[in-house]
């Protein structure tokens, strides 16, 4: 089948929902086009035919995949996504995973130039510190996604080709691994290209663990931070005071790379609720957080931008700023 006519069937189908517009047979004849440049690709690779079809199929299809990625937490407004994750027990379980893990944390925010609350407060909401790592099986997820989620299918086809790229390099086991329902994995939830990336053998054992070694984990939320321009100690997001919403034209982030520089937001009728010394000349964006009467508005800076390199959502950042603020209040009280 055309590569142009399997994208029309795909774009047609109705995710999540009774496929009426696209027969059953039609949508497999699309996603079957698409395993066929994948095939490709992987020969490309170094992969034999026999490697690429005993790794498809080991894969199946999962409706839950779909369900799950097409109602994300990200959705919820601020009010609601913000108590899911800081909580008084997430904030115990991180303090006791740092006073473990103490030595460790202190290396990766030494030698990769990270705030340690910061590697605390992702892997805590990652995982719950490993609590909670994901029950899917991450090529279930990936095969699913890259074949039969039109809106992203090219981006995960990518991470499927990873894992399988990554599989041989680290000696996984294709059918134990488990994670999200978009195929992040790990005490980190780290996608197959960025654990071939950014994990680091952080113990010197000779194998790249993300899975069962807090040690890898936490050197390797660092080296992704660190790889991604974090500064340590730079403030990374400031709330603003504003008498009647926000200005026109500014506009709140929406993914886009930062174009407006702290001086673009700062107005008389929008400042910063708190006093502090700010170069004005730094990229910045504008973050809106929903409450249930009313919007607040935040600066954001570029080590905000940085922790949006991790998840794409204004909301998970922000989430993952507070909660590291809690920490290291917490911690340093300690």
């Amino acid at each position: 089948m055309p590569k142009f006519l399997a994208t029309i069937l795909l774009a047609t189908f109705s995710i999540g929902a009774s496929a009426t517009t696209v027969s059953d047979t039609n949508i497999e004849n699309a996603a079957s086009s698409l395993k066929s440049e994948f095939q490709t690709t992987q020969l490309a690779l170094g992969f034999s035919n026999e490697e690429i079809d005993t790794f498809l199929s080991s894969a199946k299809f999962d409706q839950g995949v779909i369900d799950a990625m097409t109602k994300p937490w990200e959705a919820k407004p601020w009010y609601q996504y913000h108590p899911i994750f800081l909580t008084e027990k997430r904030l115990k379980a991180g303090l006791a995973f740092w006073k473990k893990h103490e030595e460790t944390v202190n290396r990766a925010a030494k030698e990769f130039g990270v705030d340690p609350q910061v590697i605390i407060a992702i892997i805590g909401i990652e995982t719950f510190y490993g609590g909670y790592m994901g029950n899917y099986p991450v090529v279930d997820a990936l095969y699913t996604l890259g074949f039969y989620y039109p809106p992203r299918a090219t981006f995960f086809r990518k991470e499927l080709s990873n894992l399988q790229t990554l599989a041989k390099e680290e000696q996984l086991d294709i059918n134990q691994l488990k994670g999200s329902y978009a195929g992040a994995m790990g005490y980190g939830q780290f996608i197959p290209s960025s654990y071939r990336h950014y994990a680091v053998d952080f113990d010197n054992d000779g194998q790249r663990d993300l899975l069962n070694n807090p040690v890898d984990a936490i050197g390797s939320v660092a080296n992704y931070f660190h790889q991604h321009g974090w500064v340590a100690g730079a403030p990374v997001a400031i709330p603003l005071k504003t008498q009647s919403g926000l200005p026109s034209p500014l506009k709140v982030w929406a993914g886009e790379r930062l174009h407006y520089q702290v001086a673009d937001i700062l107005t008389p009728t929008l400042s910063l609720d708190e006093s502090i010394d700010l170069d004005i000349s730094q990229p910045a964006l504008i973050v809106e957080l929903e409450q249930e009467a009313t919007s607040e508005y935040w600066i954001g800076l570029k080590n905000f931008y940085v922790i949006t390199r991790y998840n794409r959502s204004p909301l998970y950042a922000m989430a993952v700023y507070q909660f590291s603020q809690e920490l290291k209040k917490a911690h340093d009280a300690q």
